[in-house]
C-alpha cells in the first residue's frame, strides 16, 4: 500500500510543481491516462472512398482481426484533404450498427410483420412489378406522336455510380423500359 507521501506525489498537480513544467508534458497525465491507447493503434489500414456521392472523399478503413475498427478521412486525398461530410463521417455506424439489417425483408399488402426473403426471390418480385407496371401504363402513342414511354416508374440512381454506369442505367430505363423519371441522389 502507497504512503500517504507516495500518493501525494501521484497527484499531477504536485508533479508539475515540483518539476517547474508547464503541464503540458506527462507530469499533468495519471497512470490512467498514461495507459489508455488509441483503438487504431496496431490496427491495419485501407485506403477507400466514400460510398455516398460522387465527391469521392478519401477513408481510411481501419481494421484488427477481421473486424473494422474505425472510419476516418484520409488526410492525403487531394479531393478531401482529410475531411468528411456527416454521411461520410458516419459510415462506421452504418457497417457496425447493432440494429443494421442484414437480410431482406418483405411485408405483403395489409400484413402486420415482416418476414424473411431470399434475395433471388425479392428481385425476381421486382423485376416482375417493374414489367407489370410497364405493360399497364405505357403509352406507344399519344396524339398521333410515337411516344414509347411510361411514366408510372421511376428511378433515382446512386451517388456512386460513374459515368459508365449512370449511361447503362439510362440506356435500360429510358430506352428499353420507357421510363421518363430517372433521377440520381448526388444532385438532392
Amino acid at each position: 500500500m502507497d504512503s500517504p507521501v507516495d500518493l501525494f506525489l501521484k497527484w499531477p498537480l504536485v508533479r508539475q510543481i515540483l518539476g517547474r513544467k508547464d503541464g503540458t508534458g506527462l507530469e499533468s497525465m495519471s497512470d490512467k491516462t498514461r495507459a489508455l491507447h488509441a483503438r487504431i493503434d496496431d490496427a491495419k489500414v485501407a485506403r477507400s472512398i466514400c460510398p455516398y456521392c460522387g465527391v469521392g472523399c478519401g477513408q481510411l478503413i481501419y481494421h484488427k482481426n477481421g473486424k473494422l475498427v474505425s472510419i476516418e478521412g484520409d488526410p492525403e486525398s487531394p479531393i478531401s484533404q482529410g475531411n468528411l461530410c456527416p454521411k461520410g463521417a458516419a459510415s462506421f455506424q452504418l457497417l457496425t450498427h447493432s440494429r443494421r439489417e442484414l437480410k431482406v425483408k418483405y411485408r405483403a399488402p395489409r400484413a402486420k410483420s415482416w418476414s424473411e426473403i431470399s434475395l433471388d426471390r425479392a428481385m425476381s418480385m421486382v423485376a416482375d412489378r417493374i414489367w407489370e407496371s410497364r405493360k399497364r401504363t405505357f403509352i406507344h402513342e399519344q396524339d398521333g406522336v410515337v411516344l414509347n414511354r411510361t411514366k408510372a416508374i421511376a428511378h433515382l440512381g446512386g451517388a456512386t455510380l460513374d459515368n459508365e454506369e449512370n449511361y447503362l442505367i439510362k440506356k435500360l430505363f429510358a430506352g428499353g423500359l420507357g421510363m421518363v423519371c430517372i433521377s440520381n441522389q448526388a444532385r438532392i
